[in-house]
């Protein structure tokens, strides 16, 4: 006969428990991750850090995704270059391995973010945990599009022109481009970097408006689910 549920063994409870909050627990790494970057930069632990924060990212996003075994199947399968691309710390250049696994970075994103996107917005009634992760695809944006900053940057070193009054070092490095991504994203601009290149002006537009319209339509989604809820009897 199956164990009551009031007689569940701890590790299946703790295991529910971690299910029920896997954007939450996600959601802080990607935090973490973006608070810690500028503190990463030399050869020591800080550097480690970065290395085991990415990974840990990466299996953490297969994880919110894992709500059937396809989907589970397609992440980890996707995982394997971003896996590698957050471990090993690549720099961008314009070998075709490197595009190539950028490439394939991407379109994990890509995947983690529709996943989720599909997931969250599809709940009648949102809770912490919704709220959670649409604050991850948030940040999935950010660093995706740093990621293809980074790309272009490779392809064309002088596409970013950054000011020598306010930075230190003349070619942009990783945390360059997650400053421009994310400044460019909230419409906060990042001061000191300017696209110059067609492709970097392009790929500018399009990061300012998904990421006005996001919060556009997540504020929305947002009111109209605690509206219906107060309307319910």
């Amino acid at each position: 006969m199956p164990e009551p549920s009031s007689h569940r063994h701890p590790l299946s409870k703790h295991a529910e428990m971690m299910a029920a909050r896997r954007f939450f627990l996600l959601f802080v790494f990607l935090l973490a991750t973006l608070i810690l970057y500028p503190y990463t930069e030399d050869n020591g632990f800080r550097y480690y850090l970065l290395r085991f924060l990415g990974a840990t990212v990466v299996l953490l996003s297969v994880y919110a995704v894992s709500f059937r075994r396809s989907l589970l199947i397609v992440a980890l399968v996707l995982a394997i270059p971003a896996f590698l691309q957050h471990t090993l710390l690549h720099e961008f250049n314009s070998s075709a391995l490197s595009i190539l696994r950028s490439f394939f970075s991407l379109v994990y994103d890509v995947f983690i973010i529709v996943v989720i996107f599909r997931r969250v917005f599809s709940h009648e009634r949102p809770n912490a945990e919704t709220v959670f992760g649409a604050l991850c695809i948030y940040l999935l944006i950010g660093f995706g599009f740093a990621g293809l900053y980074g790309v272009v940057s490779a392809l064309q070193p002088h596409s970013f022109y950054l000011d020598p009054l306010v930075n230190r070092h003349a070619l942009p490095d990783r945390f360059d481009f997650i400053y421009y991504s994310f400044g460019t994203m909230s419409s906060l601009g990042a001061a000191g970097i300017t696209p110059v290149s067609g492709e970097a002006r392009m790929l500018t537009v399009i990061e300012t408006i998904i990421g006005v319209l996001y919060l556009a339509v997540l504020i929305a989604r947002l009111m109209s689910a605690y509206r219906a809820r107060e309307t319910q009897p």
